[in-house]
């Protein structure tokens, strides 16, 4: 048995939480759209084709934004493609993903999904194979109240009112090899900045991300960012980050570390904005949107799932569909530990992604919707998390990784709205073998008479959730949780993600 001792103090915050850190992403790629939101012939189906098993299983998520079209689709996508009369709509071929794209769900069907499921578009122009006239009409067609071609031309489409949309991603991981229109770093900020500014003449109030690296490990990771935002820094807002992490060759413990190397990662990238804040004397603080991040079994896609050949271009193939596991679970809860312990500068994030590509939500054509063992973090997290993250003084056992050295057992942040008394504690423990007893000190905090806890566990940490067994893995409540005056004592199983809410 393992020990440790966490103490939270109201006193010491590290910044307000930010809703926008709660996001979501919808690429067209795979049946993320087609089979998976959208299946008119659904018996669950609306009028607009959308199935309602998955839009409540998105709002039970608490999803606050949504970013969209892409990812790798949006290098090559015509926005224009995807408005106007469905029967008049091309067919395109989408390079990104050799897939085929009917262009049957565009910007006015996804806007109206966005409003079933009670969330807030986040839009990411071209600047792969297109540039700045591009972004700035589409800008004109989703924002513009009227008196324009574009915006009479959103309204005759049925859309009387503005899209409203108020952020921008511009481009998406331009220093990737693999993207359409991949660029250095010091073209894709000139490119990036004389859009930025085009667009803030057209609507001031947008908040705009700049592309940053799409993995820490990439050889140009650092002096890409230095790159981009001495370009950028007075035209952004953002800075963005992309990490996806998955068990190689059976190493689980490294594995379940996974978050120590996103806390580098977006520690790195804070210090390198601040470098270019310094040496351009501004005032201003760029912000990270850590616009994608998951578990993803990168390794599955390149030698099983990757689509070849001229003839062979489907349309919604299965493609990314990762099938989680409880350690999956726990290594995702982690990573949304460490988004909340960096709220400070962390304040918009997009979980890749949110139906069957790479997804807390799966679905079969015709059959059912069900949770993934990753769902039960997002949703509670999202739920319980409020007001301000604290600083926390933690005290636990280590181990040794052969990826990150020596880490933690245990990982941990805690929540607190200094309005409502609201208080919750989100804990990892990464041990494969022991329970870790946590001490929580919450004598500065005064006035609870209740505690529940919920943990995330399975004596198979590669137990999961499939169409068989959609409930094989579950949130289970922890009745070890003691409230004993100014102490919470908590018992955590080996490999478990747990949620610990005060009232």
């Amino acid at each position: 048995m393992q020990n440790a001792r966490l103490t939270l103090d109201p006193s010491f915050t590290v910044g307000r939480i930010n809703r926008n850190i709660f996001g979501g992403f919808v690429e067209h790629l795979g049946r993320h759209v087609y089979d998976g939101i959208h299946e008119p012939g659904h018996a669950t189906a609306d009028d607009e084709g959308f199935r309602q098993d998955v839009i409540e299983l998105v709002k039970e998520m608490g999803v606050s934004t949504i970013r969209y079209p892409g990812g790798n689709f949006v290098s090559g996508f015509r926005w224009e493609d995807s408005v106007g009369p469905r029967e008049e709509r091309p067919t395109r071929l989408d390079l990104a993903w050799h897939s085929t794209e009917t262009n049957q769900v565009g910007m006015h069907e996804f806007s109206s999904w966005l409003r079933k499921v009670d969330s807030d578009l986040m839009l990411a122009v071209n600047l792969g194979t297109r540039g700045t006239p591009e972004a700035l009409e589409l800008l004109e067609y989703t924002n513009l109240p009227k008196g324009t071609a574009l915006a009479d031309q959103r309204m005759a489409n049925g859309r009387p009112d503005p899209f409203g949309v108020k952020i921008w991603c511009l481009g998406n991981e331009m220093d990737g090899p693999w993207q359409l229109g991949h660029r250095s770093a010091e073209d894709y900020g000139k490119l990036a900045a004389i859009t930025a500014r085009a667009m803030r003449q057209l609507d001031p109030s947008i908040e705009l991300v700049a592309c940053g690296s799409s993995s820490a490990h990439m050889p140009t990771f650092g002096e890409w960012e230095r790159v981009v935002l001495t370009h950028t820094y007075d035209v952004v807002d953002y800075i963005s980050c992309h990490a996806y992490y998955e068990e190689k060759n059976g190493d689980l413990g490294s594995f379940l570390a996974s978050a120590v190397d996103m806390d580098s990662f977006i520690e790195s990238v804070v210090a390198t904005a601040d470098h270019v804040k310094a040496v351009r004397g501004s005032s201003k603080t760029i912000n990270i949107s850590f616009d994608e991040w998951n578990v993803w079994y990168i390794s599955r896609f390149e030698n099983v799932d990757k689509i070849e050949g001229l003839d062979n271009w489907p349309v919604a193939p299965r493609l990314l569909e990762d099938c989680y596991s409880v350690a999956d679970a726990v290594v995702f809860g982690n990573l949304m530990i460490s988004l909340l312990k960096h709220a400070d500068r962390v304040t918009s994030a997009s979980l890749a992604q949110l139906v069957n590509v790479i997804a807390p939500i799966m679905t079969e054509p015709g059959g059912p919707a069900w949770r993934q063992t990753t769902f039960f973090p997002f949703s509670l997290t999202s739920k319980l998390a409020q007001g301000s993250v604290l600083e926390l003084k933690l005290d636990a056992g280590t181990y040794e990784t052969s990826d990150y050295g020596t880490v933690s057992l245990v990982d941990a942040v805690a929540t607190h709205d200094d309005t409502t008394g609201a208080t919750a504690v989100f804990l990892v423990n990464r041990s494969q073998t022991e329970e870790t007893t946590v001490t929580i000190d919450i004598a500065a905090l005064n006035g609870f008479s209740r505690v529940e806890a919920q943990s995330l566990y399975d004596t198979d940490v590669y137990a999961k959730n499939t169409l068989e067994e959609p409930e094989r893995v579950t949130m289970k409540t922890n009745t070890s949780a003691k409230l004993d005056g100014g102490a919470v004592t908590i018992t955590l199983p080996p490999v478990s993600w747990t949620a610990v809410s005060l009232a």
